[in-house]
């Protein structure tokens, strides 16, 4: 596989320390002679890395099979002017990979993609299972293994950190605690691993967006984030923003809501749909939304890379 297009260094921010899923995912999508790899504290410091043009792009969490939305990502993008290039789904089990690229600013990558991405968490410690009496983890990860856990360590404590490596970092100083995270942290912060696989479900898949840099090319099967407010103090103000989509033959793949970040009460609403921003009914449908909603921006086109055998 070629190298990066540019001799000068190219650098992408995620979500870290060292050992992150989210590290995993840049490491096997950005591939090349002259990168390197930020670690940011919080999603909040990836955009804001990228903004500030710290870094050449980022790479943040999204969605997960099993517990939904990365809704730290998604209020980002409210007060965000960054544009979403691509979406990953990364493996960490790796099975037919195909090469492609990605153009982010001035520069290409290459692009390491396949069709499955299997997230496997363990329980990582110093102490043995019965000695435990907190868990650290992301709250995507502790909710991932939410049955385990009530079956397995019922009524332990569990504290929410940044990142499943940050867990790992804690859990190393702390003697009577374990950390949810990946294989790769045992090594890394010289842990035990107690249990792995410890997940629930077991296509536990986990989907990552690519910020910064031009909206993609249409390929013919692509996908549009855009985002909208309504007024809620109108009967049906939602059912008429949704109907544009209908009306426009625009089929919806992802919702979501969040609080405004200007209006008390007023909530933001998230869509994900097929079709790109140059197909004219993806046009004709966002100006009319335009007409009819508070406030509506759209976050980007990207092609399609979710696995065939999960449509």
């Amino acid at each position: 596989m070629s190298a990066v297009s540019s001799q000068e260094e190219i650098s992408v921010a995620y979500l870290g320390p060292a050992g992150s899923y989210s590290q995993q995912a840049a490491q096997e999508i950005f591939v090349g002679d002259n990168l390197a790899y930020k670690p940011c504290a919080s999603i909040n410091d990836v955009f804001a890395a990228v903004k500030s043009r710290h870094t050449t792009c980022g790479i943040v969490p999204f969605e997960n099979s099993t517990f939904g939305s990365v809704v730290t990502t998604l209020d980002c993008f409210i007060d965000s002017k960054l544009r979403i290039s691509a979406e990953i789904y990364l493996p960490v089990d790796r099975t037919d990979i195909q090469a492609n690229s990605l153009q982010v600013k001035s520069y290409i990558y290459n692009l390491s993609l396949t069709t499955t991405l299997k997230v496997h968490h363990s329980l990582l410690s110093k102490s043995k299972l019965s000695e435990l009496k907190k868990v650290y983890s992301h709250r995507q990860a502790l909710g991932q293994c939410e049955k385990w856990l009530a079956t397995h360590l019922p009524g332990i404590a569990l504290v929410e950190v940044a990142s499943t490596s940050h867990a790992a970092e804690l859990a190393k100083e702390d003697s009577d605690a374990a950390a949810i995270a990946s294989l790769i942290c045992a090594e890394l912060y010289s842990l035990n691993v107690i249990e792995h696989n410890i997940e629930d479900g077991m296509n536990n898949t986990t989907r990552f967006f690519i910020l910064g840099g031009p909206t993609s090319a249409r390929t013919g099967d692509d996908k549009t984030y855009f985002l909208f407010t309504v007024d809620h103090r109108k009967p049906g103000a939602l059912c008429d923003a949704l109907k544009v989509f209908k009306d426009y033959e625009i089929n919806l793949t992802k919702i979501d809501s969040r609080p405004s970040h200007k209006r008390p009460w007023h909530y933001v609403f998230f869509v994900e749909f097929q079709g790109h921003l140059e197909d004219e009914n993806v046009r004709g449908a966002l100006e009319k939304l335009k007409e009819i909603c508070l406030d509506t921006k759209d976050l980007g086109s990207y092609p399609n890379k979710r696995p065939k055998e999960d449509m």
